[in-house]
């Protein structure tokens, strides 16, 4: 305990470090205040403050924001699924691929783009949100008016938590729209709890104990899947300069397991809110419509699971690709003097490491795929499906990514000021850990 305090201690007593916690803490409170923000010509007395299916995990992720027809009832989803689609374009077409290497002013120019696309997106799931997703009763004038400032004001809140998550990026600790995303899900945990605890009373209680150990032990695994690393040895050469020997040590690449972190997860997920929302706008004239809406809203359907965990591993083969390059980490390594033993500096080193890559992103994206879905399973075994969402699942390895992100960026403040790290056993492995 007195470790922990000291912990405390020193993390608020580096000025820096200390102003990055508060406005991480004053922008996630904000967010939070929008999401009980009801839009204008919606009864909120009217409003049964719960979502099944897709969209009660849609709800989920947005902290209640969506079952309460908050301004903020898009959350940050438009944005996250205007990124997948650049970033596919970033593969695929060459004007893309010309801009992601202009350095900076690519990047500006991509982000633009992102924003526009994300506009755009926020127009049509707007409108669907509002003609499908709102409980008829609670809509004051079901006018074109309404349907229209609605639509307006749902984009404009998207773009405040656009903007709250690059603020927090900048000024704050972490990732800021991971960390939106995880917050609006950590504010339905305890609920979640408290409601199964009811649901089993005294009668079934061993039951609920047993369903909290098997949580504990899913959350092992998944940090154990999140920190998994494959550690490749590097020889460096030694080298004289002047009167000083530099080099010959011996040092490792950690080649992670999930090198993606929780991003297929969140690309994933923000796709497969599409094909329900979109259903609803045609559910009542066409048959198919209805039977796409209705399969993609129930996540414990084998579609939608399937859907889901082929997605998942797509996704994490994808942003390995495009997150890590091989050939230019063996570049690095060549010119540095470093070499892997018993491989030939450059391409031969290039294609060594690209199939470590291969070789262990394939289970790691299976291993995925199957947490991810362990809420349907959860279900199926009787858990009500509040509690469900984080047996596993898209809500936990979104927190449990996001967390130790967030640990391993104060544990490094920590040791830039010479202060004892995070944990006694070990340094804190985030998900951006440099290799």
């Amino acid at each position: 305990m007195k470790k922990f305090i000291d912990t405390i201690r020193n993390i608020f007593s580096i000025e820096e470090l200390r102003t990055r916690i508060l406005n991480t803490i004053g922008f996630l409170v904000i967010f939070r205040i929008g999401s009980f923000v009801v839009l204008p010509g919606v009864d909120p007395s009217k409003l049964t403050g719960q979502a099944s299916g897709i969209f009660g995990l849609l709800d989920t992720f947005l902290g209640g924001a969506f079952s309460n027809a908050s301004v903020f009832a898009l959350g940050i989803m438009p944005y996250i699924s205007a990124s997948i689609v650049l970033q596919l374009m970033t593969v695929a077409v060459p004007y893309f691929q010309k801009l992601q290497k202009e350095g900076d002013s690519g990047r500006k120019k991509i982000n633009q783009l992102t924003r526009v696309l994300t506009i755009a997106i926020c127009m049509a799931q707007g409108f669907s949100y509002v003609s499908a997703a709102i409980e008829p009763t609670a809509i004051l004038d079901n006018s074109f008016f309404f349907k229209f400032t609605s639509v307006i004001i749902l984009t404009s809140g998207t773009i405040f938590c656009m903007w709250l998550g690059e603020k927090i990026t900048d000024k704050g600790i972490g990732n800021g729209i991971s960390m939106l995303i995880m917050i609006g899900i950590i504010s339905r945990f305890p609920g979640s709890i408290a409601a199964e605890a009811i649901t089993r009373g005294m009668s079934e209680m061993l039951l609920f104990i047993l369903e909290l150990v098997a949580l504990f032990f899913v959350v092992l695994v998944t940090v154990a899947l999140v920190q998994a690393v494959r550690r490749v040895p590097v020889q460096y050469a030694k080298q004289v300069v002047g009167n000083k020997v530099y080099g010959g040590q011996r040092q490792y690449i950690p080649l992670k397991v999930n090198a993606s972190g929780v991003m297929p997860i969140i690309f994933a997920q923000s796709i497969m809110f599409l094909p329900a929302m979109l259903a609803g706008l045609w559910r009542e004239e066409s048959d198919f419509a209805n039977y796409i809406g209705t399969t993609f809203s129930d996540f414990t359907s084998w579609q939608y699971n399937l859907t889901f965990a082929i997605m998942i591993i797509v996704f994490t083969f994808f942003y390995t690709a495009i997150t890590i390059n091989p050939n230019q980490i063996a570049d690095d390594m060549k010119r540095n003097g470093g070499f892997v033993p018993g491989v030939k500096p450059g391409k031969q080193t290039g294609d060594f490491l690209d199939n470590i890559l291969s070789r262990i992103t394939l289970p790691g994206a299976i291993f995925l795929a199957i947490i991810a879905i362990l809420p349907a399973f959860a279900m199926i075994a009787g858990v009500n499906q509040g509690f469900a969402q984080f047996y596993g699942g898209t809500s936990l390895l979104i927190m449990v990514g996001v967390i130790l992100d967030t640990l391993q960026q104060i544990e490094s403040y920590l040791l830039m000021r010479h202060y004892e790290g995070m944990m006694k056993s070990g340094r804190v492995k985030g998900r951006t850990q440099a290799a």
